[in-house]
């Protein structure tokens, strides 16, 4: 079984969760935490100390880029005033917008066409459609790329595309690769593909300092510069299934993954292209062909998009940044999705904040998982939130792998970032933030389908769990620093 998290700490041995007694996980951490050490304590930036440097209230309006350049102010203005009457007041658009903006240098995009993709087979089935057509190149980025049923069918079809003399560029993270034969990638590059280790786990590989927890997180696919995929789906046979009945009489698949992925026309997709290029540059991957990366793009659609990448030794870690201040300026809801929930106190504290003051805040966690010393340093910060009105719910009958959220029906994200330090600190990560009532809608839809498949945690029946379960999320809180 392949995860985001398998190959954190401790989590290789994390196979199944009914078979792998917590003790071996948090044993497996505290070995491998001492290893670690070398790599320092980083820590998370203060979000008013950055808020306050950049004096975003002065920022009157963010920079929007269309299909033919910037947008005049006047134009932009009217974007963003657009978007504030659908669905009345909310300081999440200009103040959330502007600082990520002025941080990230990634600007609002107009113009896109973005395409909900729910669980691996609708992903799987849209990105085997967007290979089949490249004429001029592919760039993929991924987490995990498995020797599997589905990672030999794309292996496959990249190398189907290389022999039709379309380039294709792969950015595979060393770690999170780490049960894959090297003789799979060995067979890509043989076929012409540039197939890039992305900070390799052997020192004797290393093209710079060699830092074991720093990982690529990132699920990007590009095609001719013209269409993107991203959100939370790796390359793995455990996403073969969908965790949506099909049929209004069929069940659903027990033990599938519920996961999320969009697929994305129109401008956006330049500032894809951008991460991925940068990337192999910083990798110091071998010259790249000259290609058409960045074709003129045409006006596909209506949604405004912000991408967000960020990298550990970043001052404002931006994903992080991202989060912290959606929570921190949201008025009426926040419905997240996560499937690894170990926040830290600043995260907490923006959540429980938007409840007291009352913002609608829920979350829809996993009732099961392939990591369960997350699991449990999760579970340990239910009572606290409970008691200050946040509602949580656990998923049923499905692994939950998206990474989600939808805020006062106009600001919504899908990326790879999990809500955990290991995610905000140690990973290259990407998300795509949506600004829109319709998009916002489909997410909000697609949120109330996943409560309904799930039970609700109330903090009376909380209240009640054994000695044991408090057990073990005491000595999960201990390590989720390393989660």
């Amino acid at each position: 079984m392949a995860s985001d998290r398998q190959l954190s700490p401790g989590i290789a041995i994390m196979k199944n969760p009914d078979r792998s007694p917590l003790f071996r996980s948090l044993f497996s951490l505290l070995c491998l935490s001492s290893l670690l050490t070398f790599a320092g304590c980083a820590s998370l930036p203060r979000f008013e100390e950055v808020y306050r440097r950049l004096d975003v209230e002065k920022e009157s309006t963010p920079e929007i880029v269309g299909p033919h350049g910037q947008l005049s102010p006047t134009l932009s203005k009217a974007v963003m005033e657009r978007l504030k009457r659908q669905e009345g007041p909310t300081d999440i658009l200009e103040r959330q917008v502007a600082l990520i903006e002025s941080i990230s240098g990634s600007p609002l995009v107009a113009g896109n066409k973005v395409t909900v993709l729910i669980d691996g087979p609708a992903t799987y089935a849209a990105m085997f459609k967007a290979i089949a057509n490249a004429k001029d190149h592919i760039n993929l980025e991924t987490f995990i790329f498995e020797d599997d049923e589905v990672g030999r069918r794309f292996a496959d079809l990249l190398l189907q595309k290389r022999s039709e003399g379309v380039q294709v560029n792969l950015i595979y993270d060393s770690l999170g690769c780490l049960n894959t034969p090297a003789a799979f990638f060995q067979r890509l590059r043989d076929g012409g593909i540039l197939a890039l280790e992305y900070n390799p786990i052997n020192p004797a590989k290393a093209r710079k300092k060699w830092l074991l927890t720093h990982r690529d997180h990132r699920k990007i696919l590009i095609v001719d510069g013209s269409v993107a995929f991203t959100g939370g789906v790796n390359i793995s046979r455990v996403y073969s299934s969908s965790s949506l009945s099909a049929g209004e009489h069929e069940k659903k698949i027990e033990g599938a993954w519920r996961d999320t992925h969009v697929q994305i026309e129109g401008p956006a997709v330049a500032e894809f292209q951008k991460l991925f290029l940068e990337t192999w540059a910083r990798q110091k991957g071998p010259e790249l062909p000259q290609k058409d990366y960045f074709p003129a793009l045409k006006r596909e659609g209506s949604d405004l998009i912000e991408v967000v990448g960020s990298s550990p030794g970043q001052e404002n870690r931006i994903t992080y940044i991202m989060y912290v201040a959606a929570f921190t300026y949201a008025q009426n809801f926040i419905h997240l999705t996560t499937p690894y929930f170990v926040p830290d106190k600043q995260t907490l504290e923006a959540l429980t904040g938007a409840a007291k003051r009352g913002v609608d805040v829920k979350i829809t966690l996993p009732s099961i998982s392939d990591e369960m010393t997350a699991f449990y340093a999760g579970r340990s910060h239910y009572t606290h939130l409970l008691k200050s009105g946040v509602k949580l719910y656990e998923r049923k009958d499905a692994m939950l792998h998206a990474k989600t959220a939808v805020i006062d029906g106009v600001w919504s994200t899908i990326g790879s970032t999990n809500m955990d330090l290991w995610s905000f600190l140690r990973n290259d990560e990407v998300n795509a933030v949506i600004l829109g009532r319709e998009f916002a809608a489909q997410m909000e839809a697609l949120f109330e389908k996943d409560i309904e498949d799930s039970h609700q945690i109330r903090l009376d029946q909380w209240k009640k769990r054994s000695a044991g379960e408090r057990v073990k999320e005491w000595l999960a809180r201990l390590l989720q620093y390393w989660l």
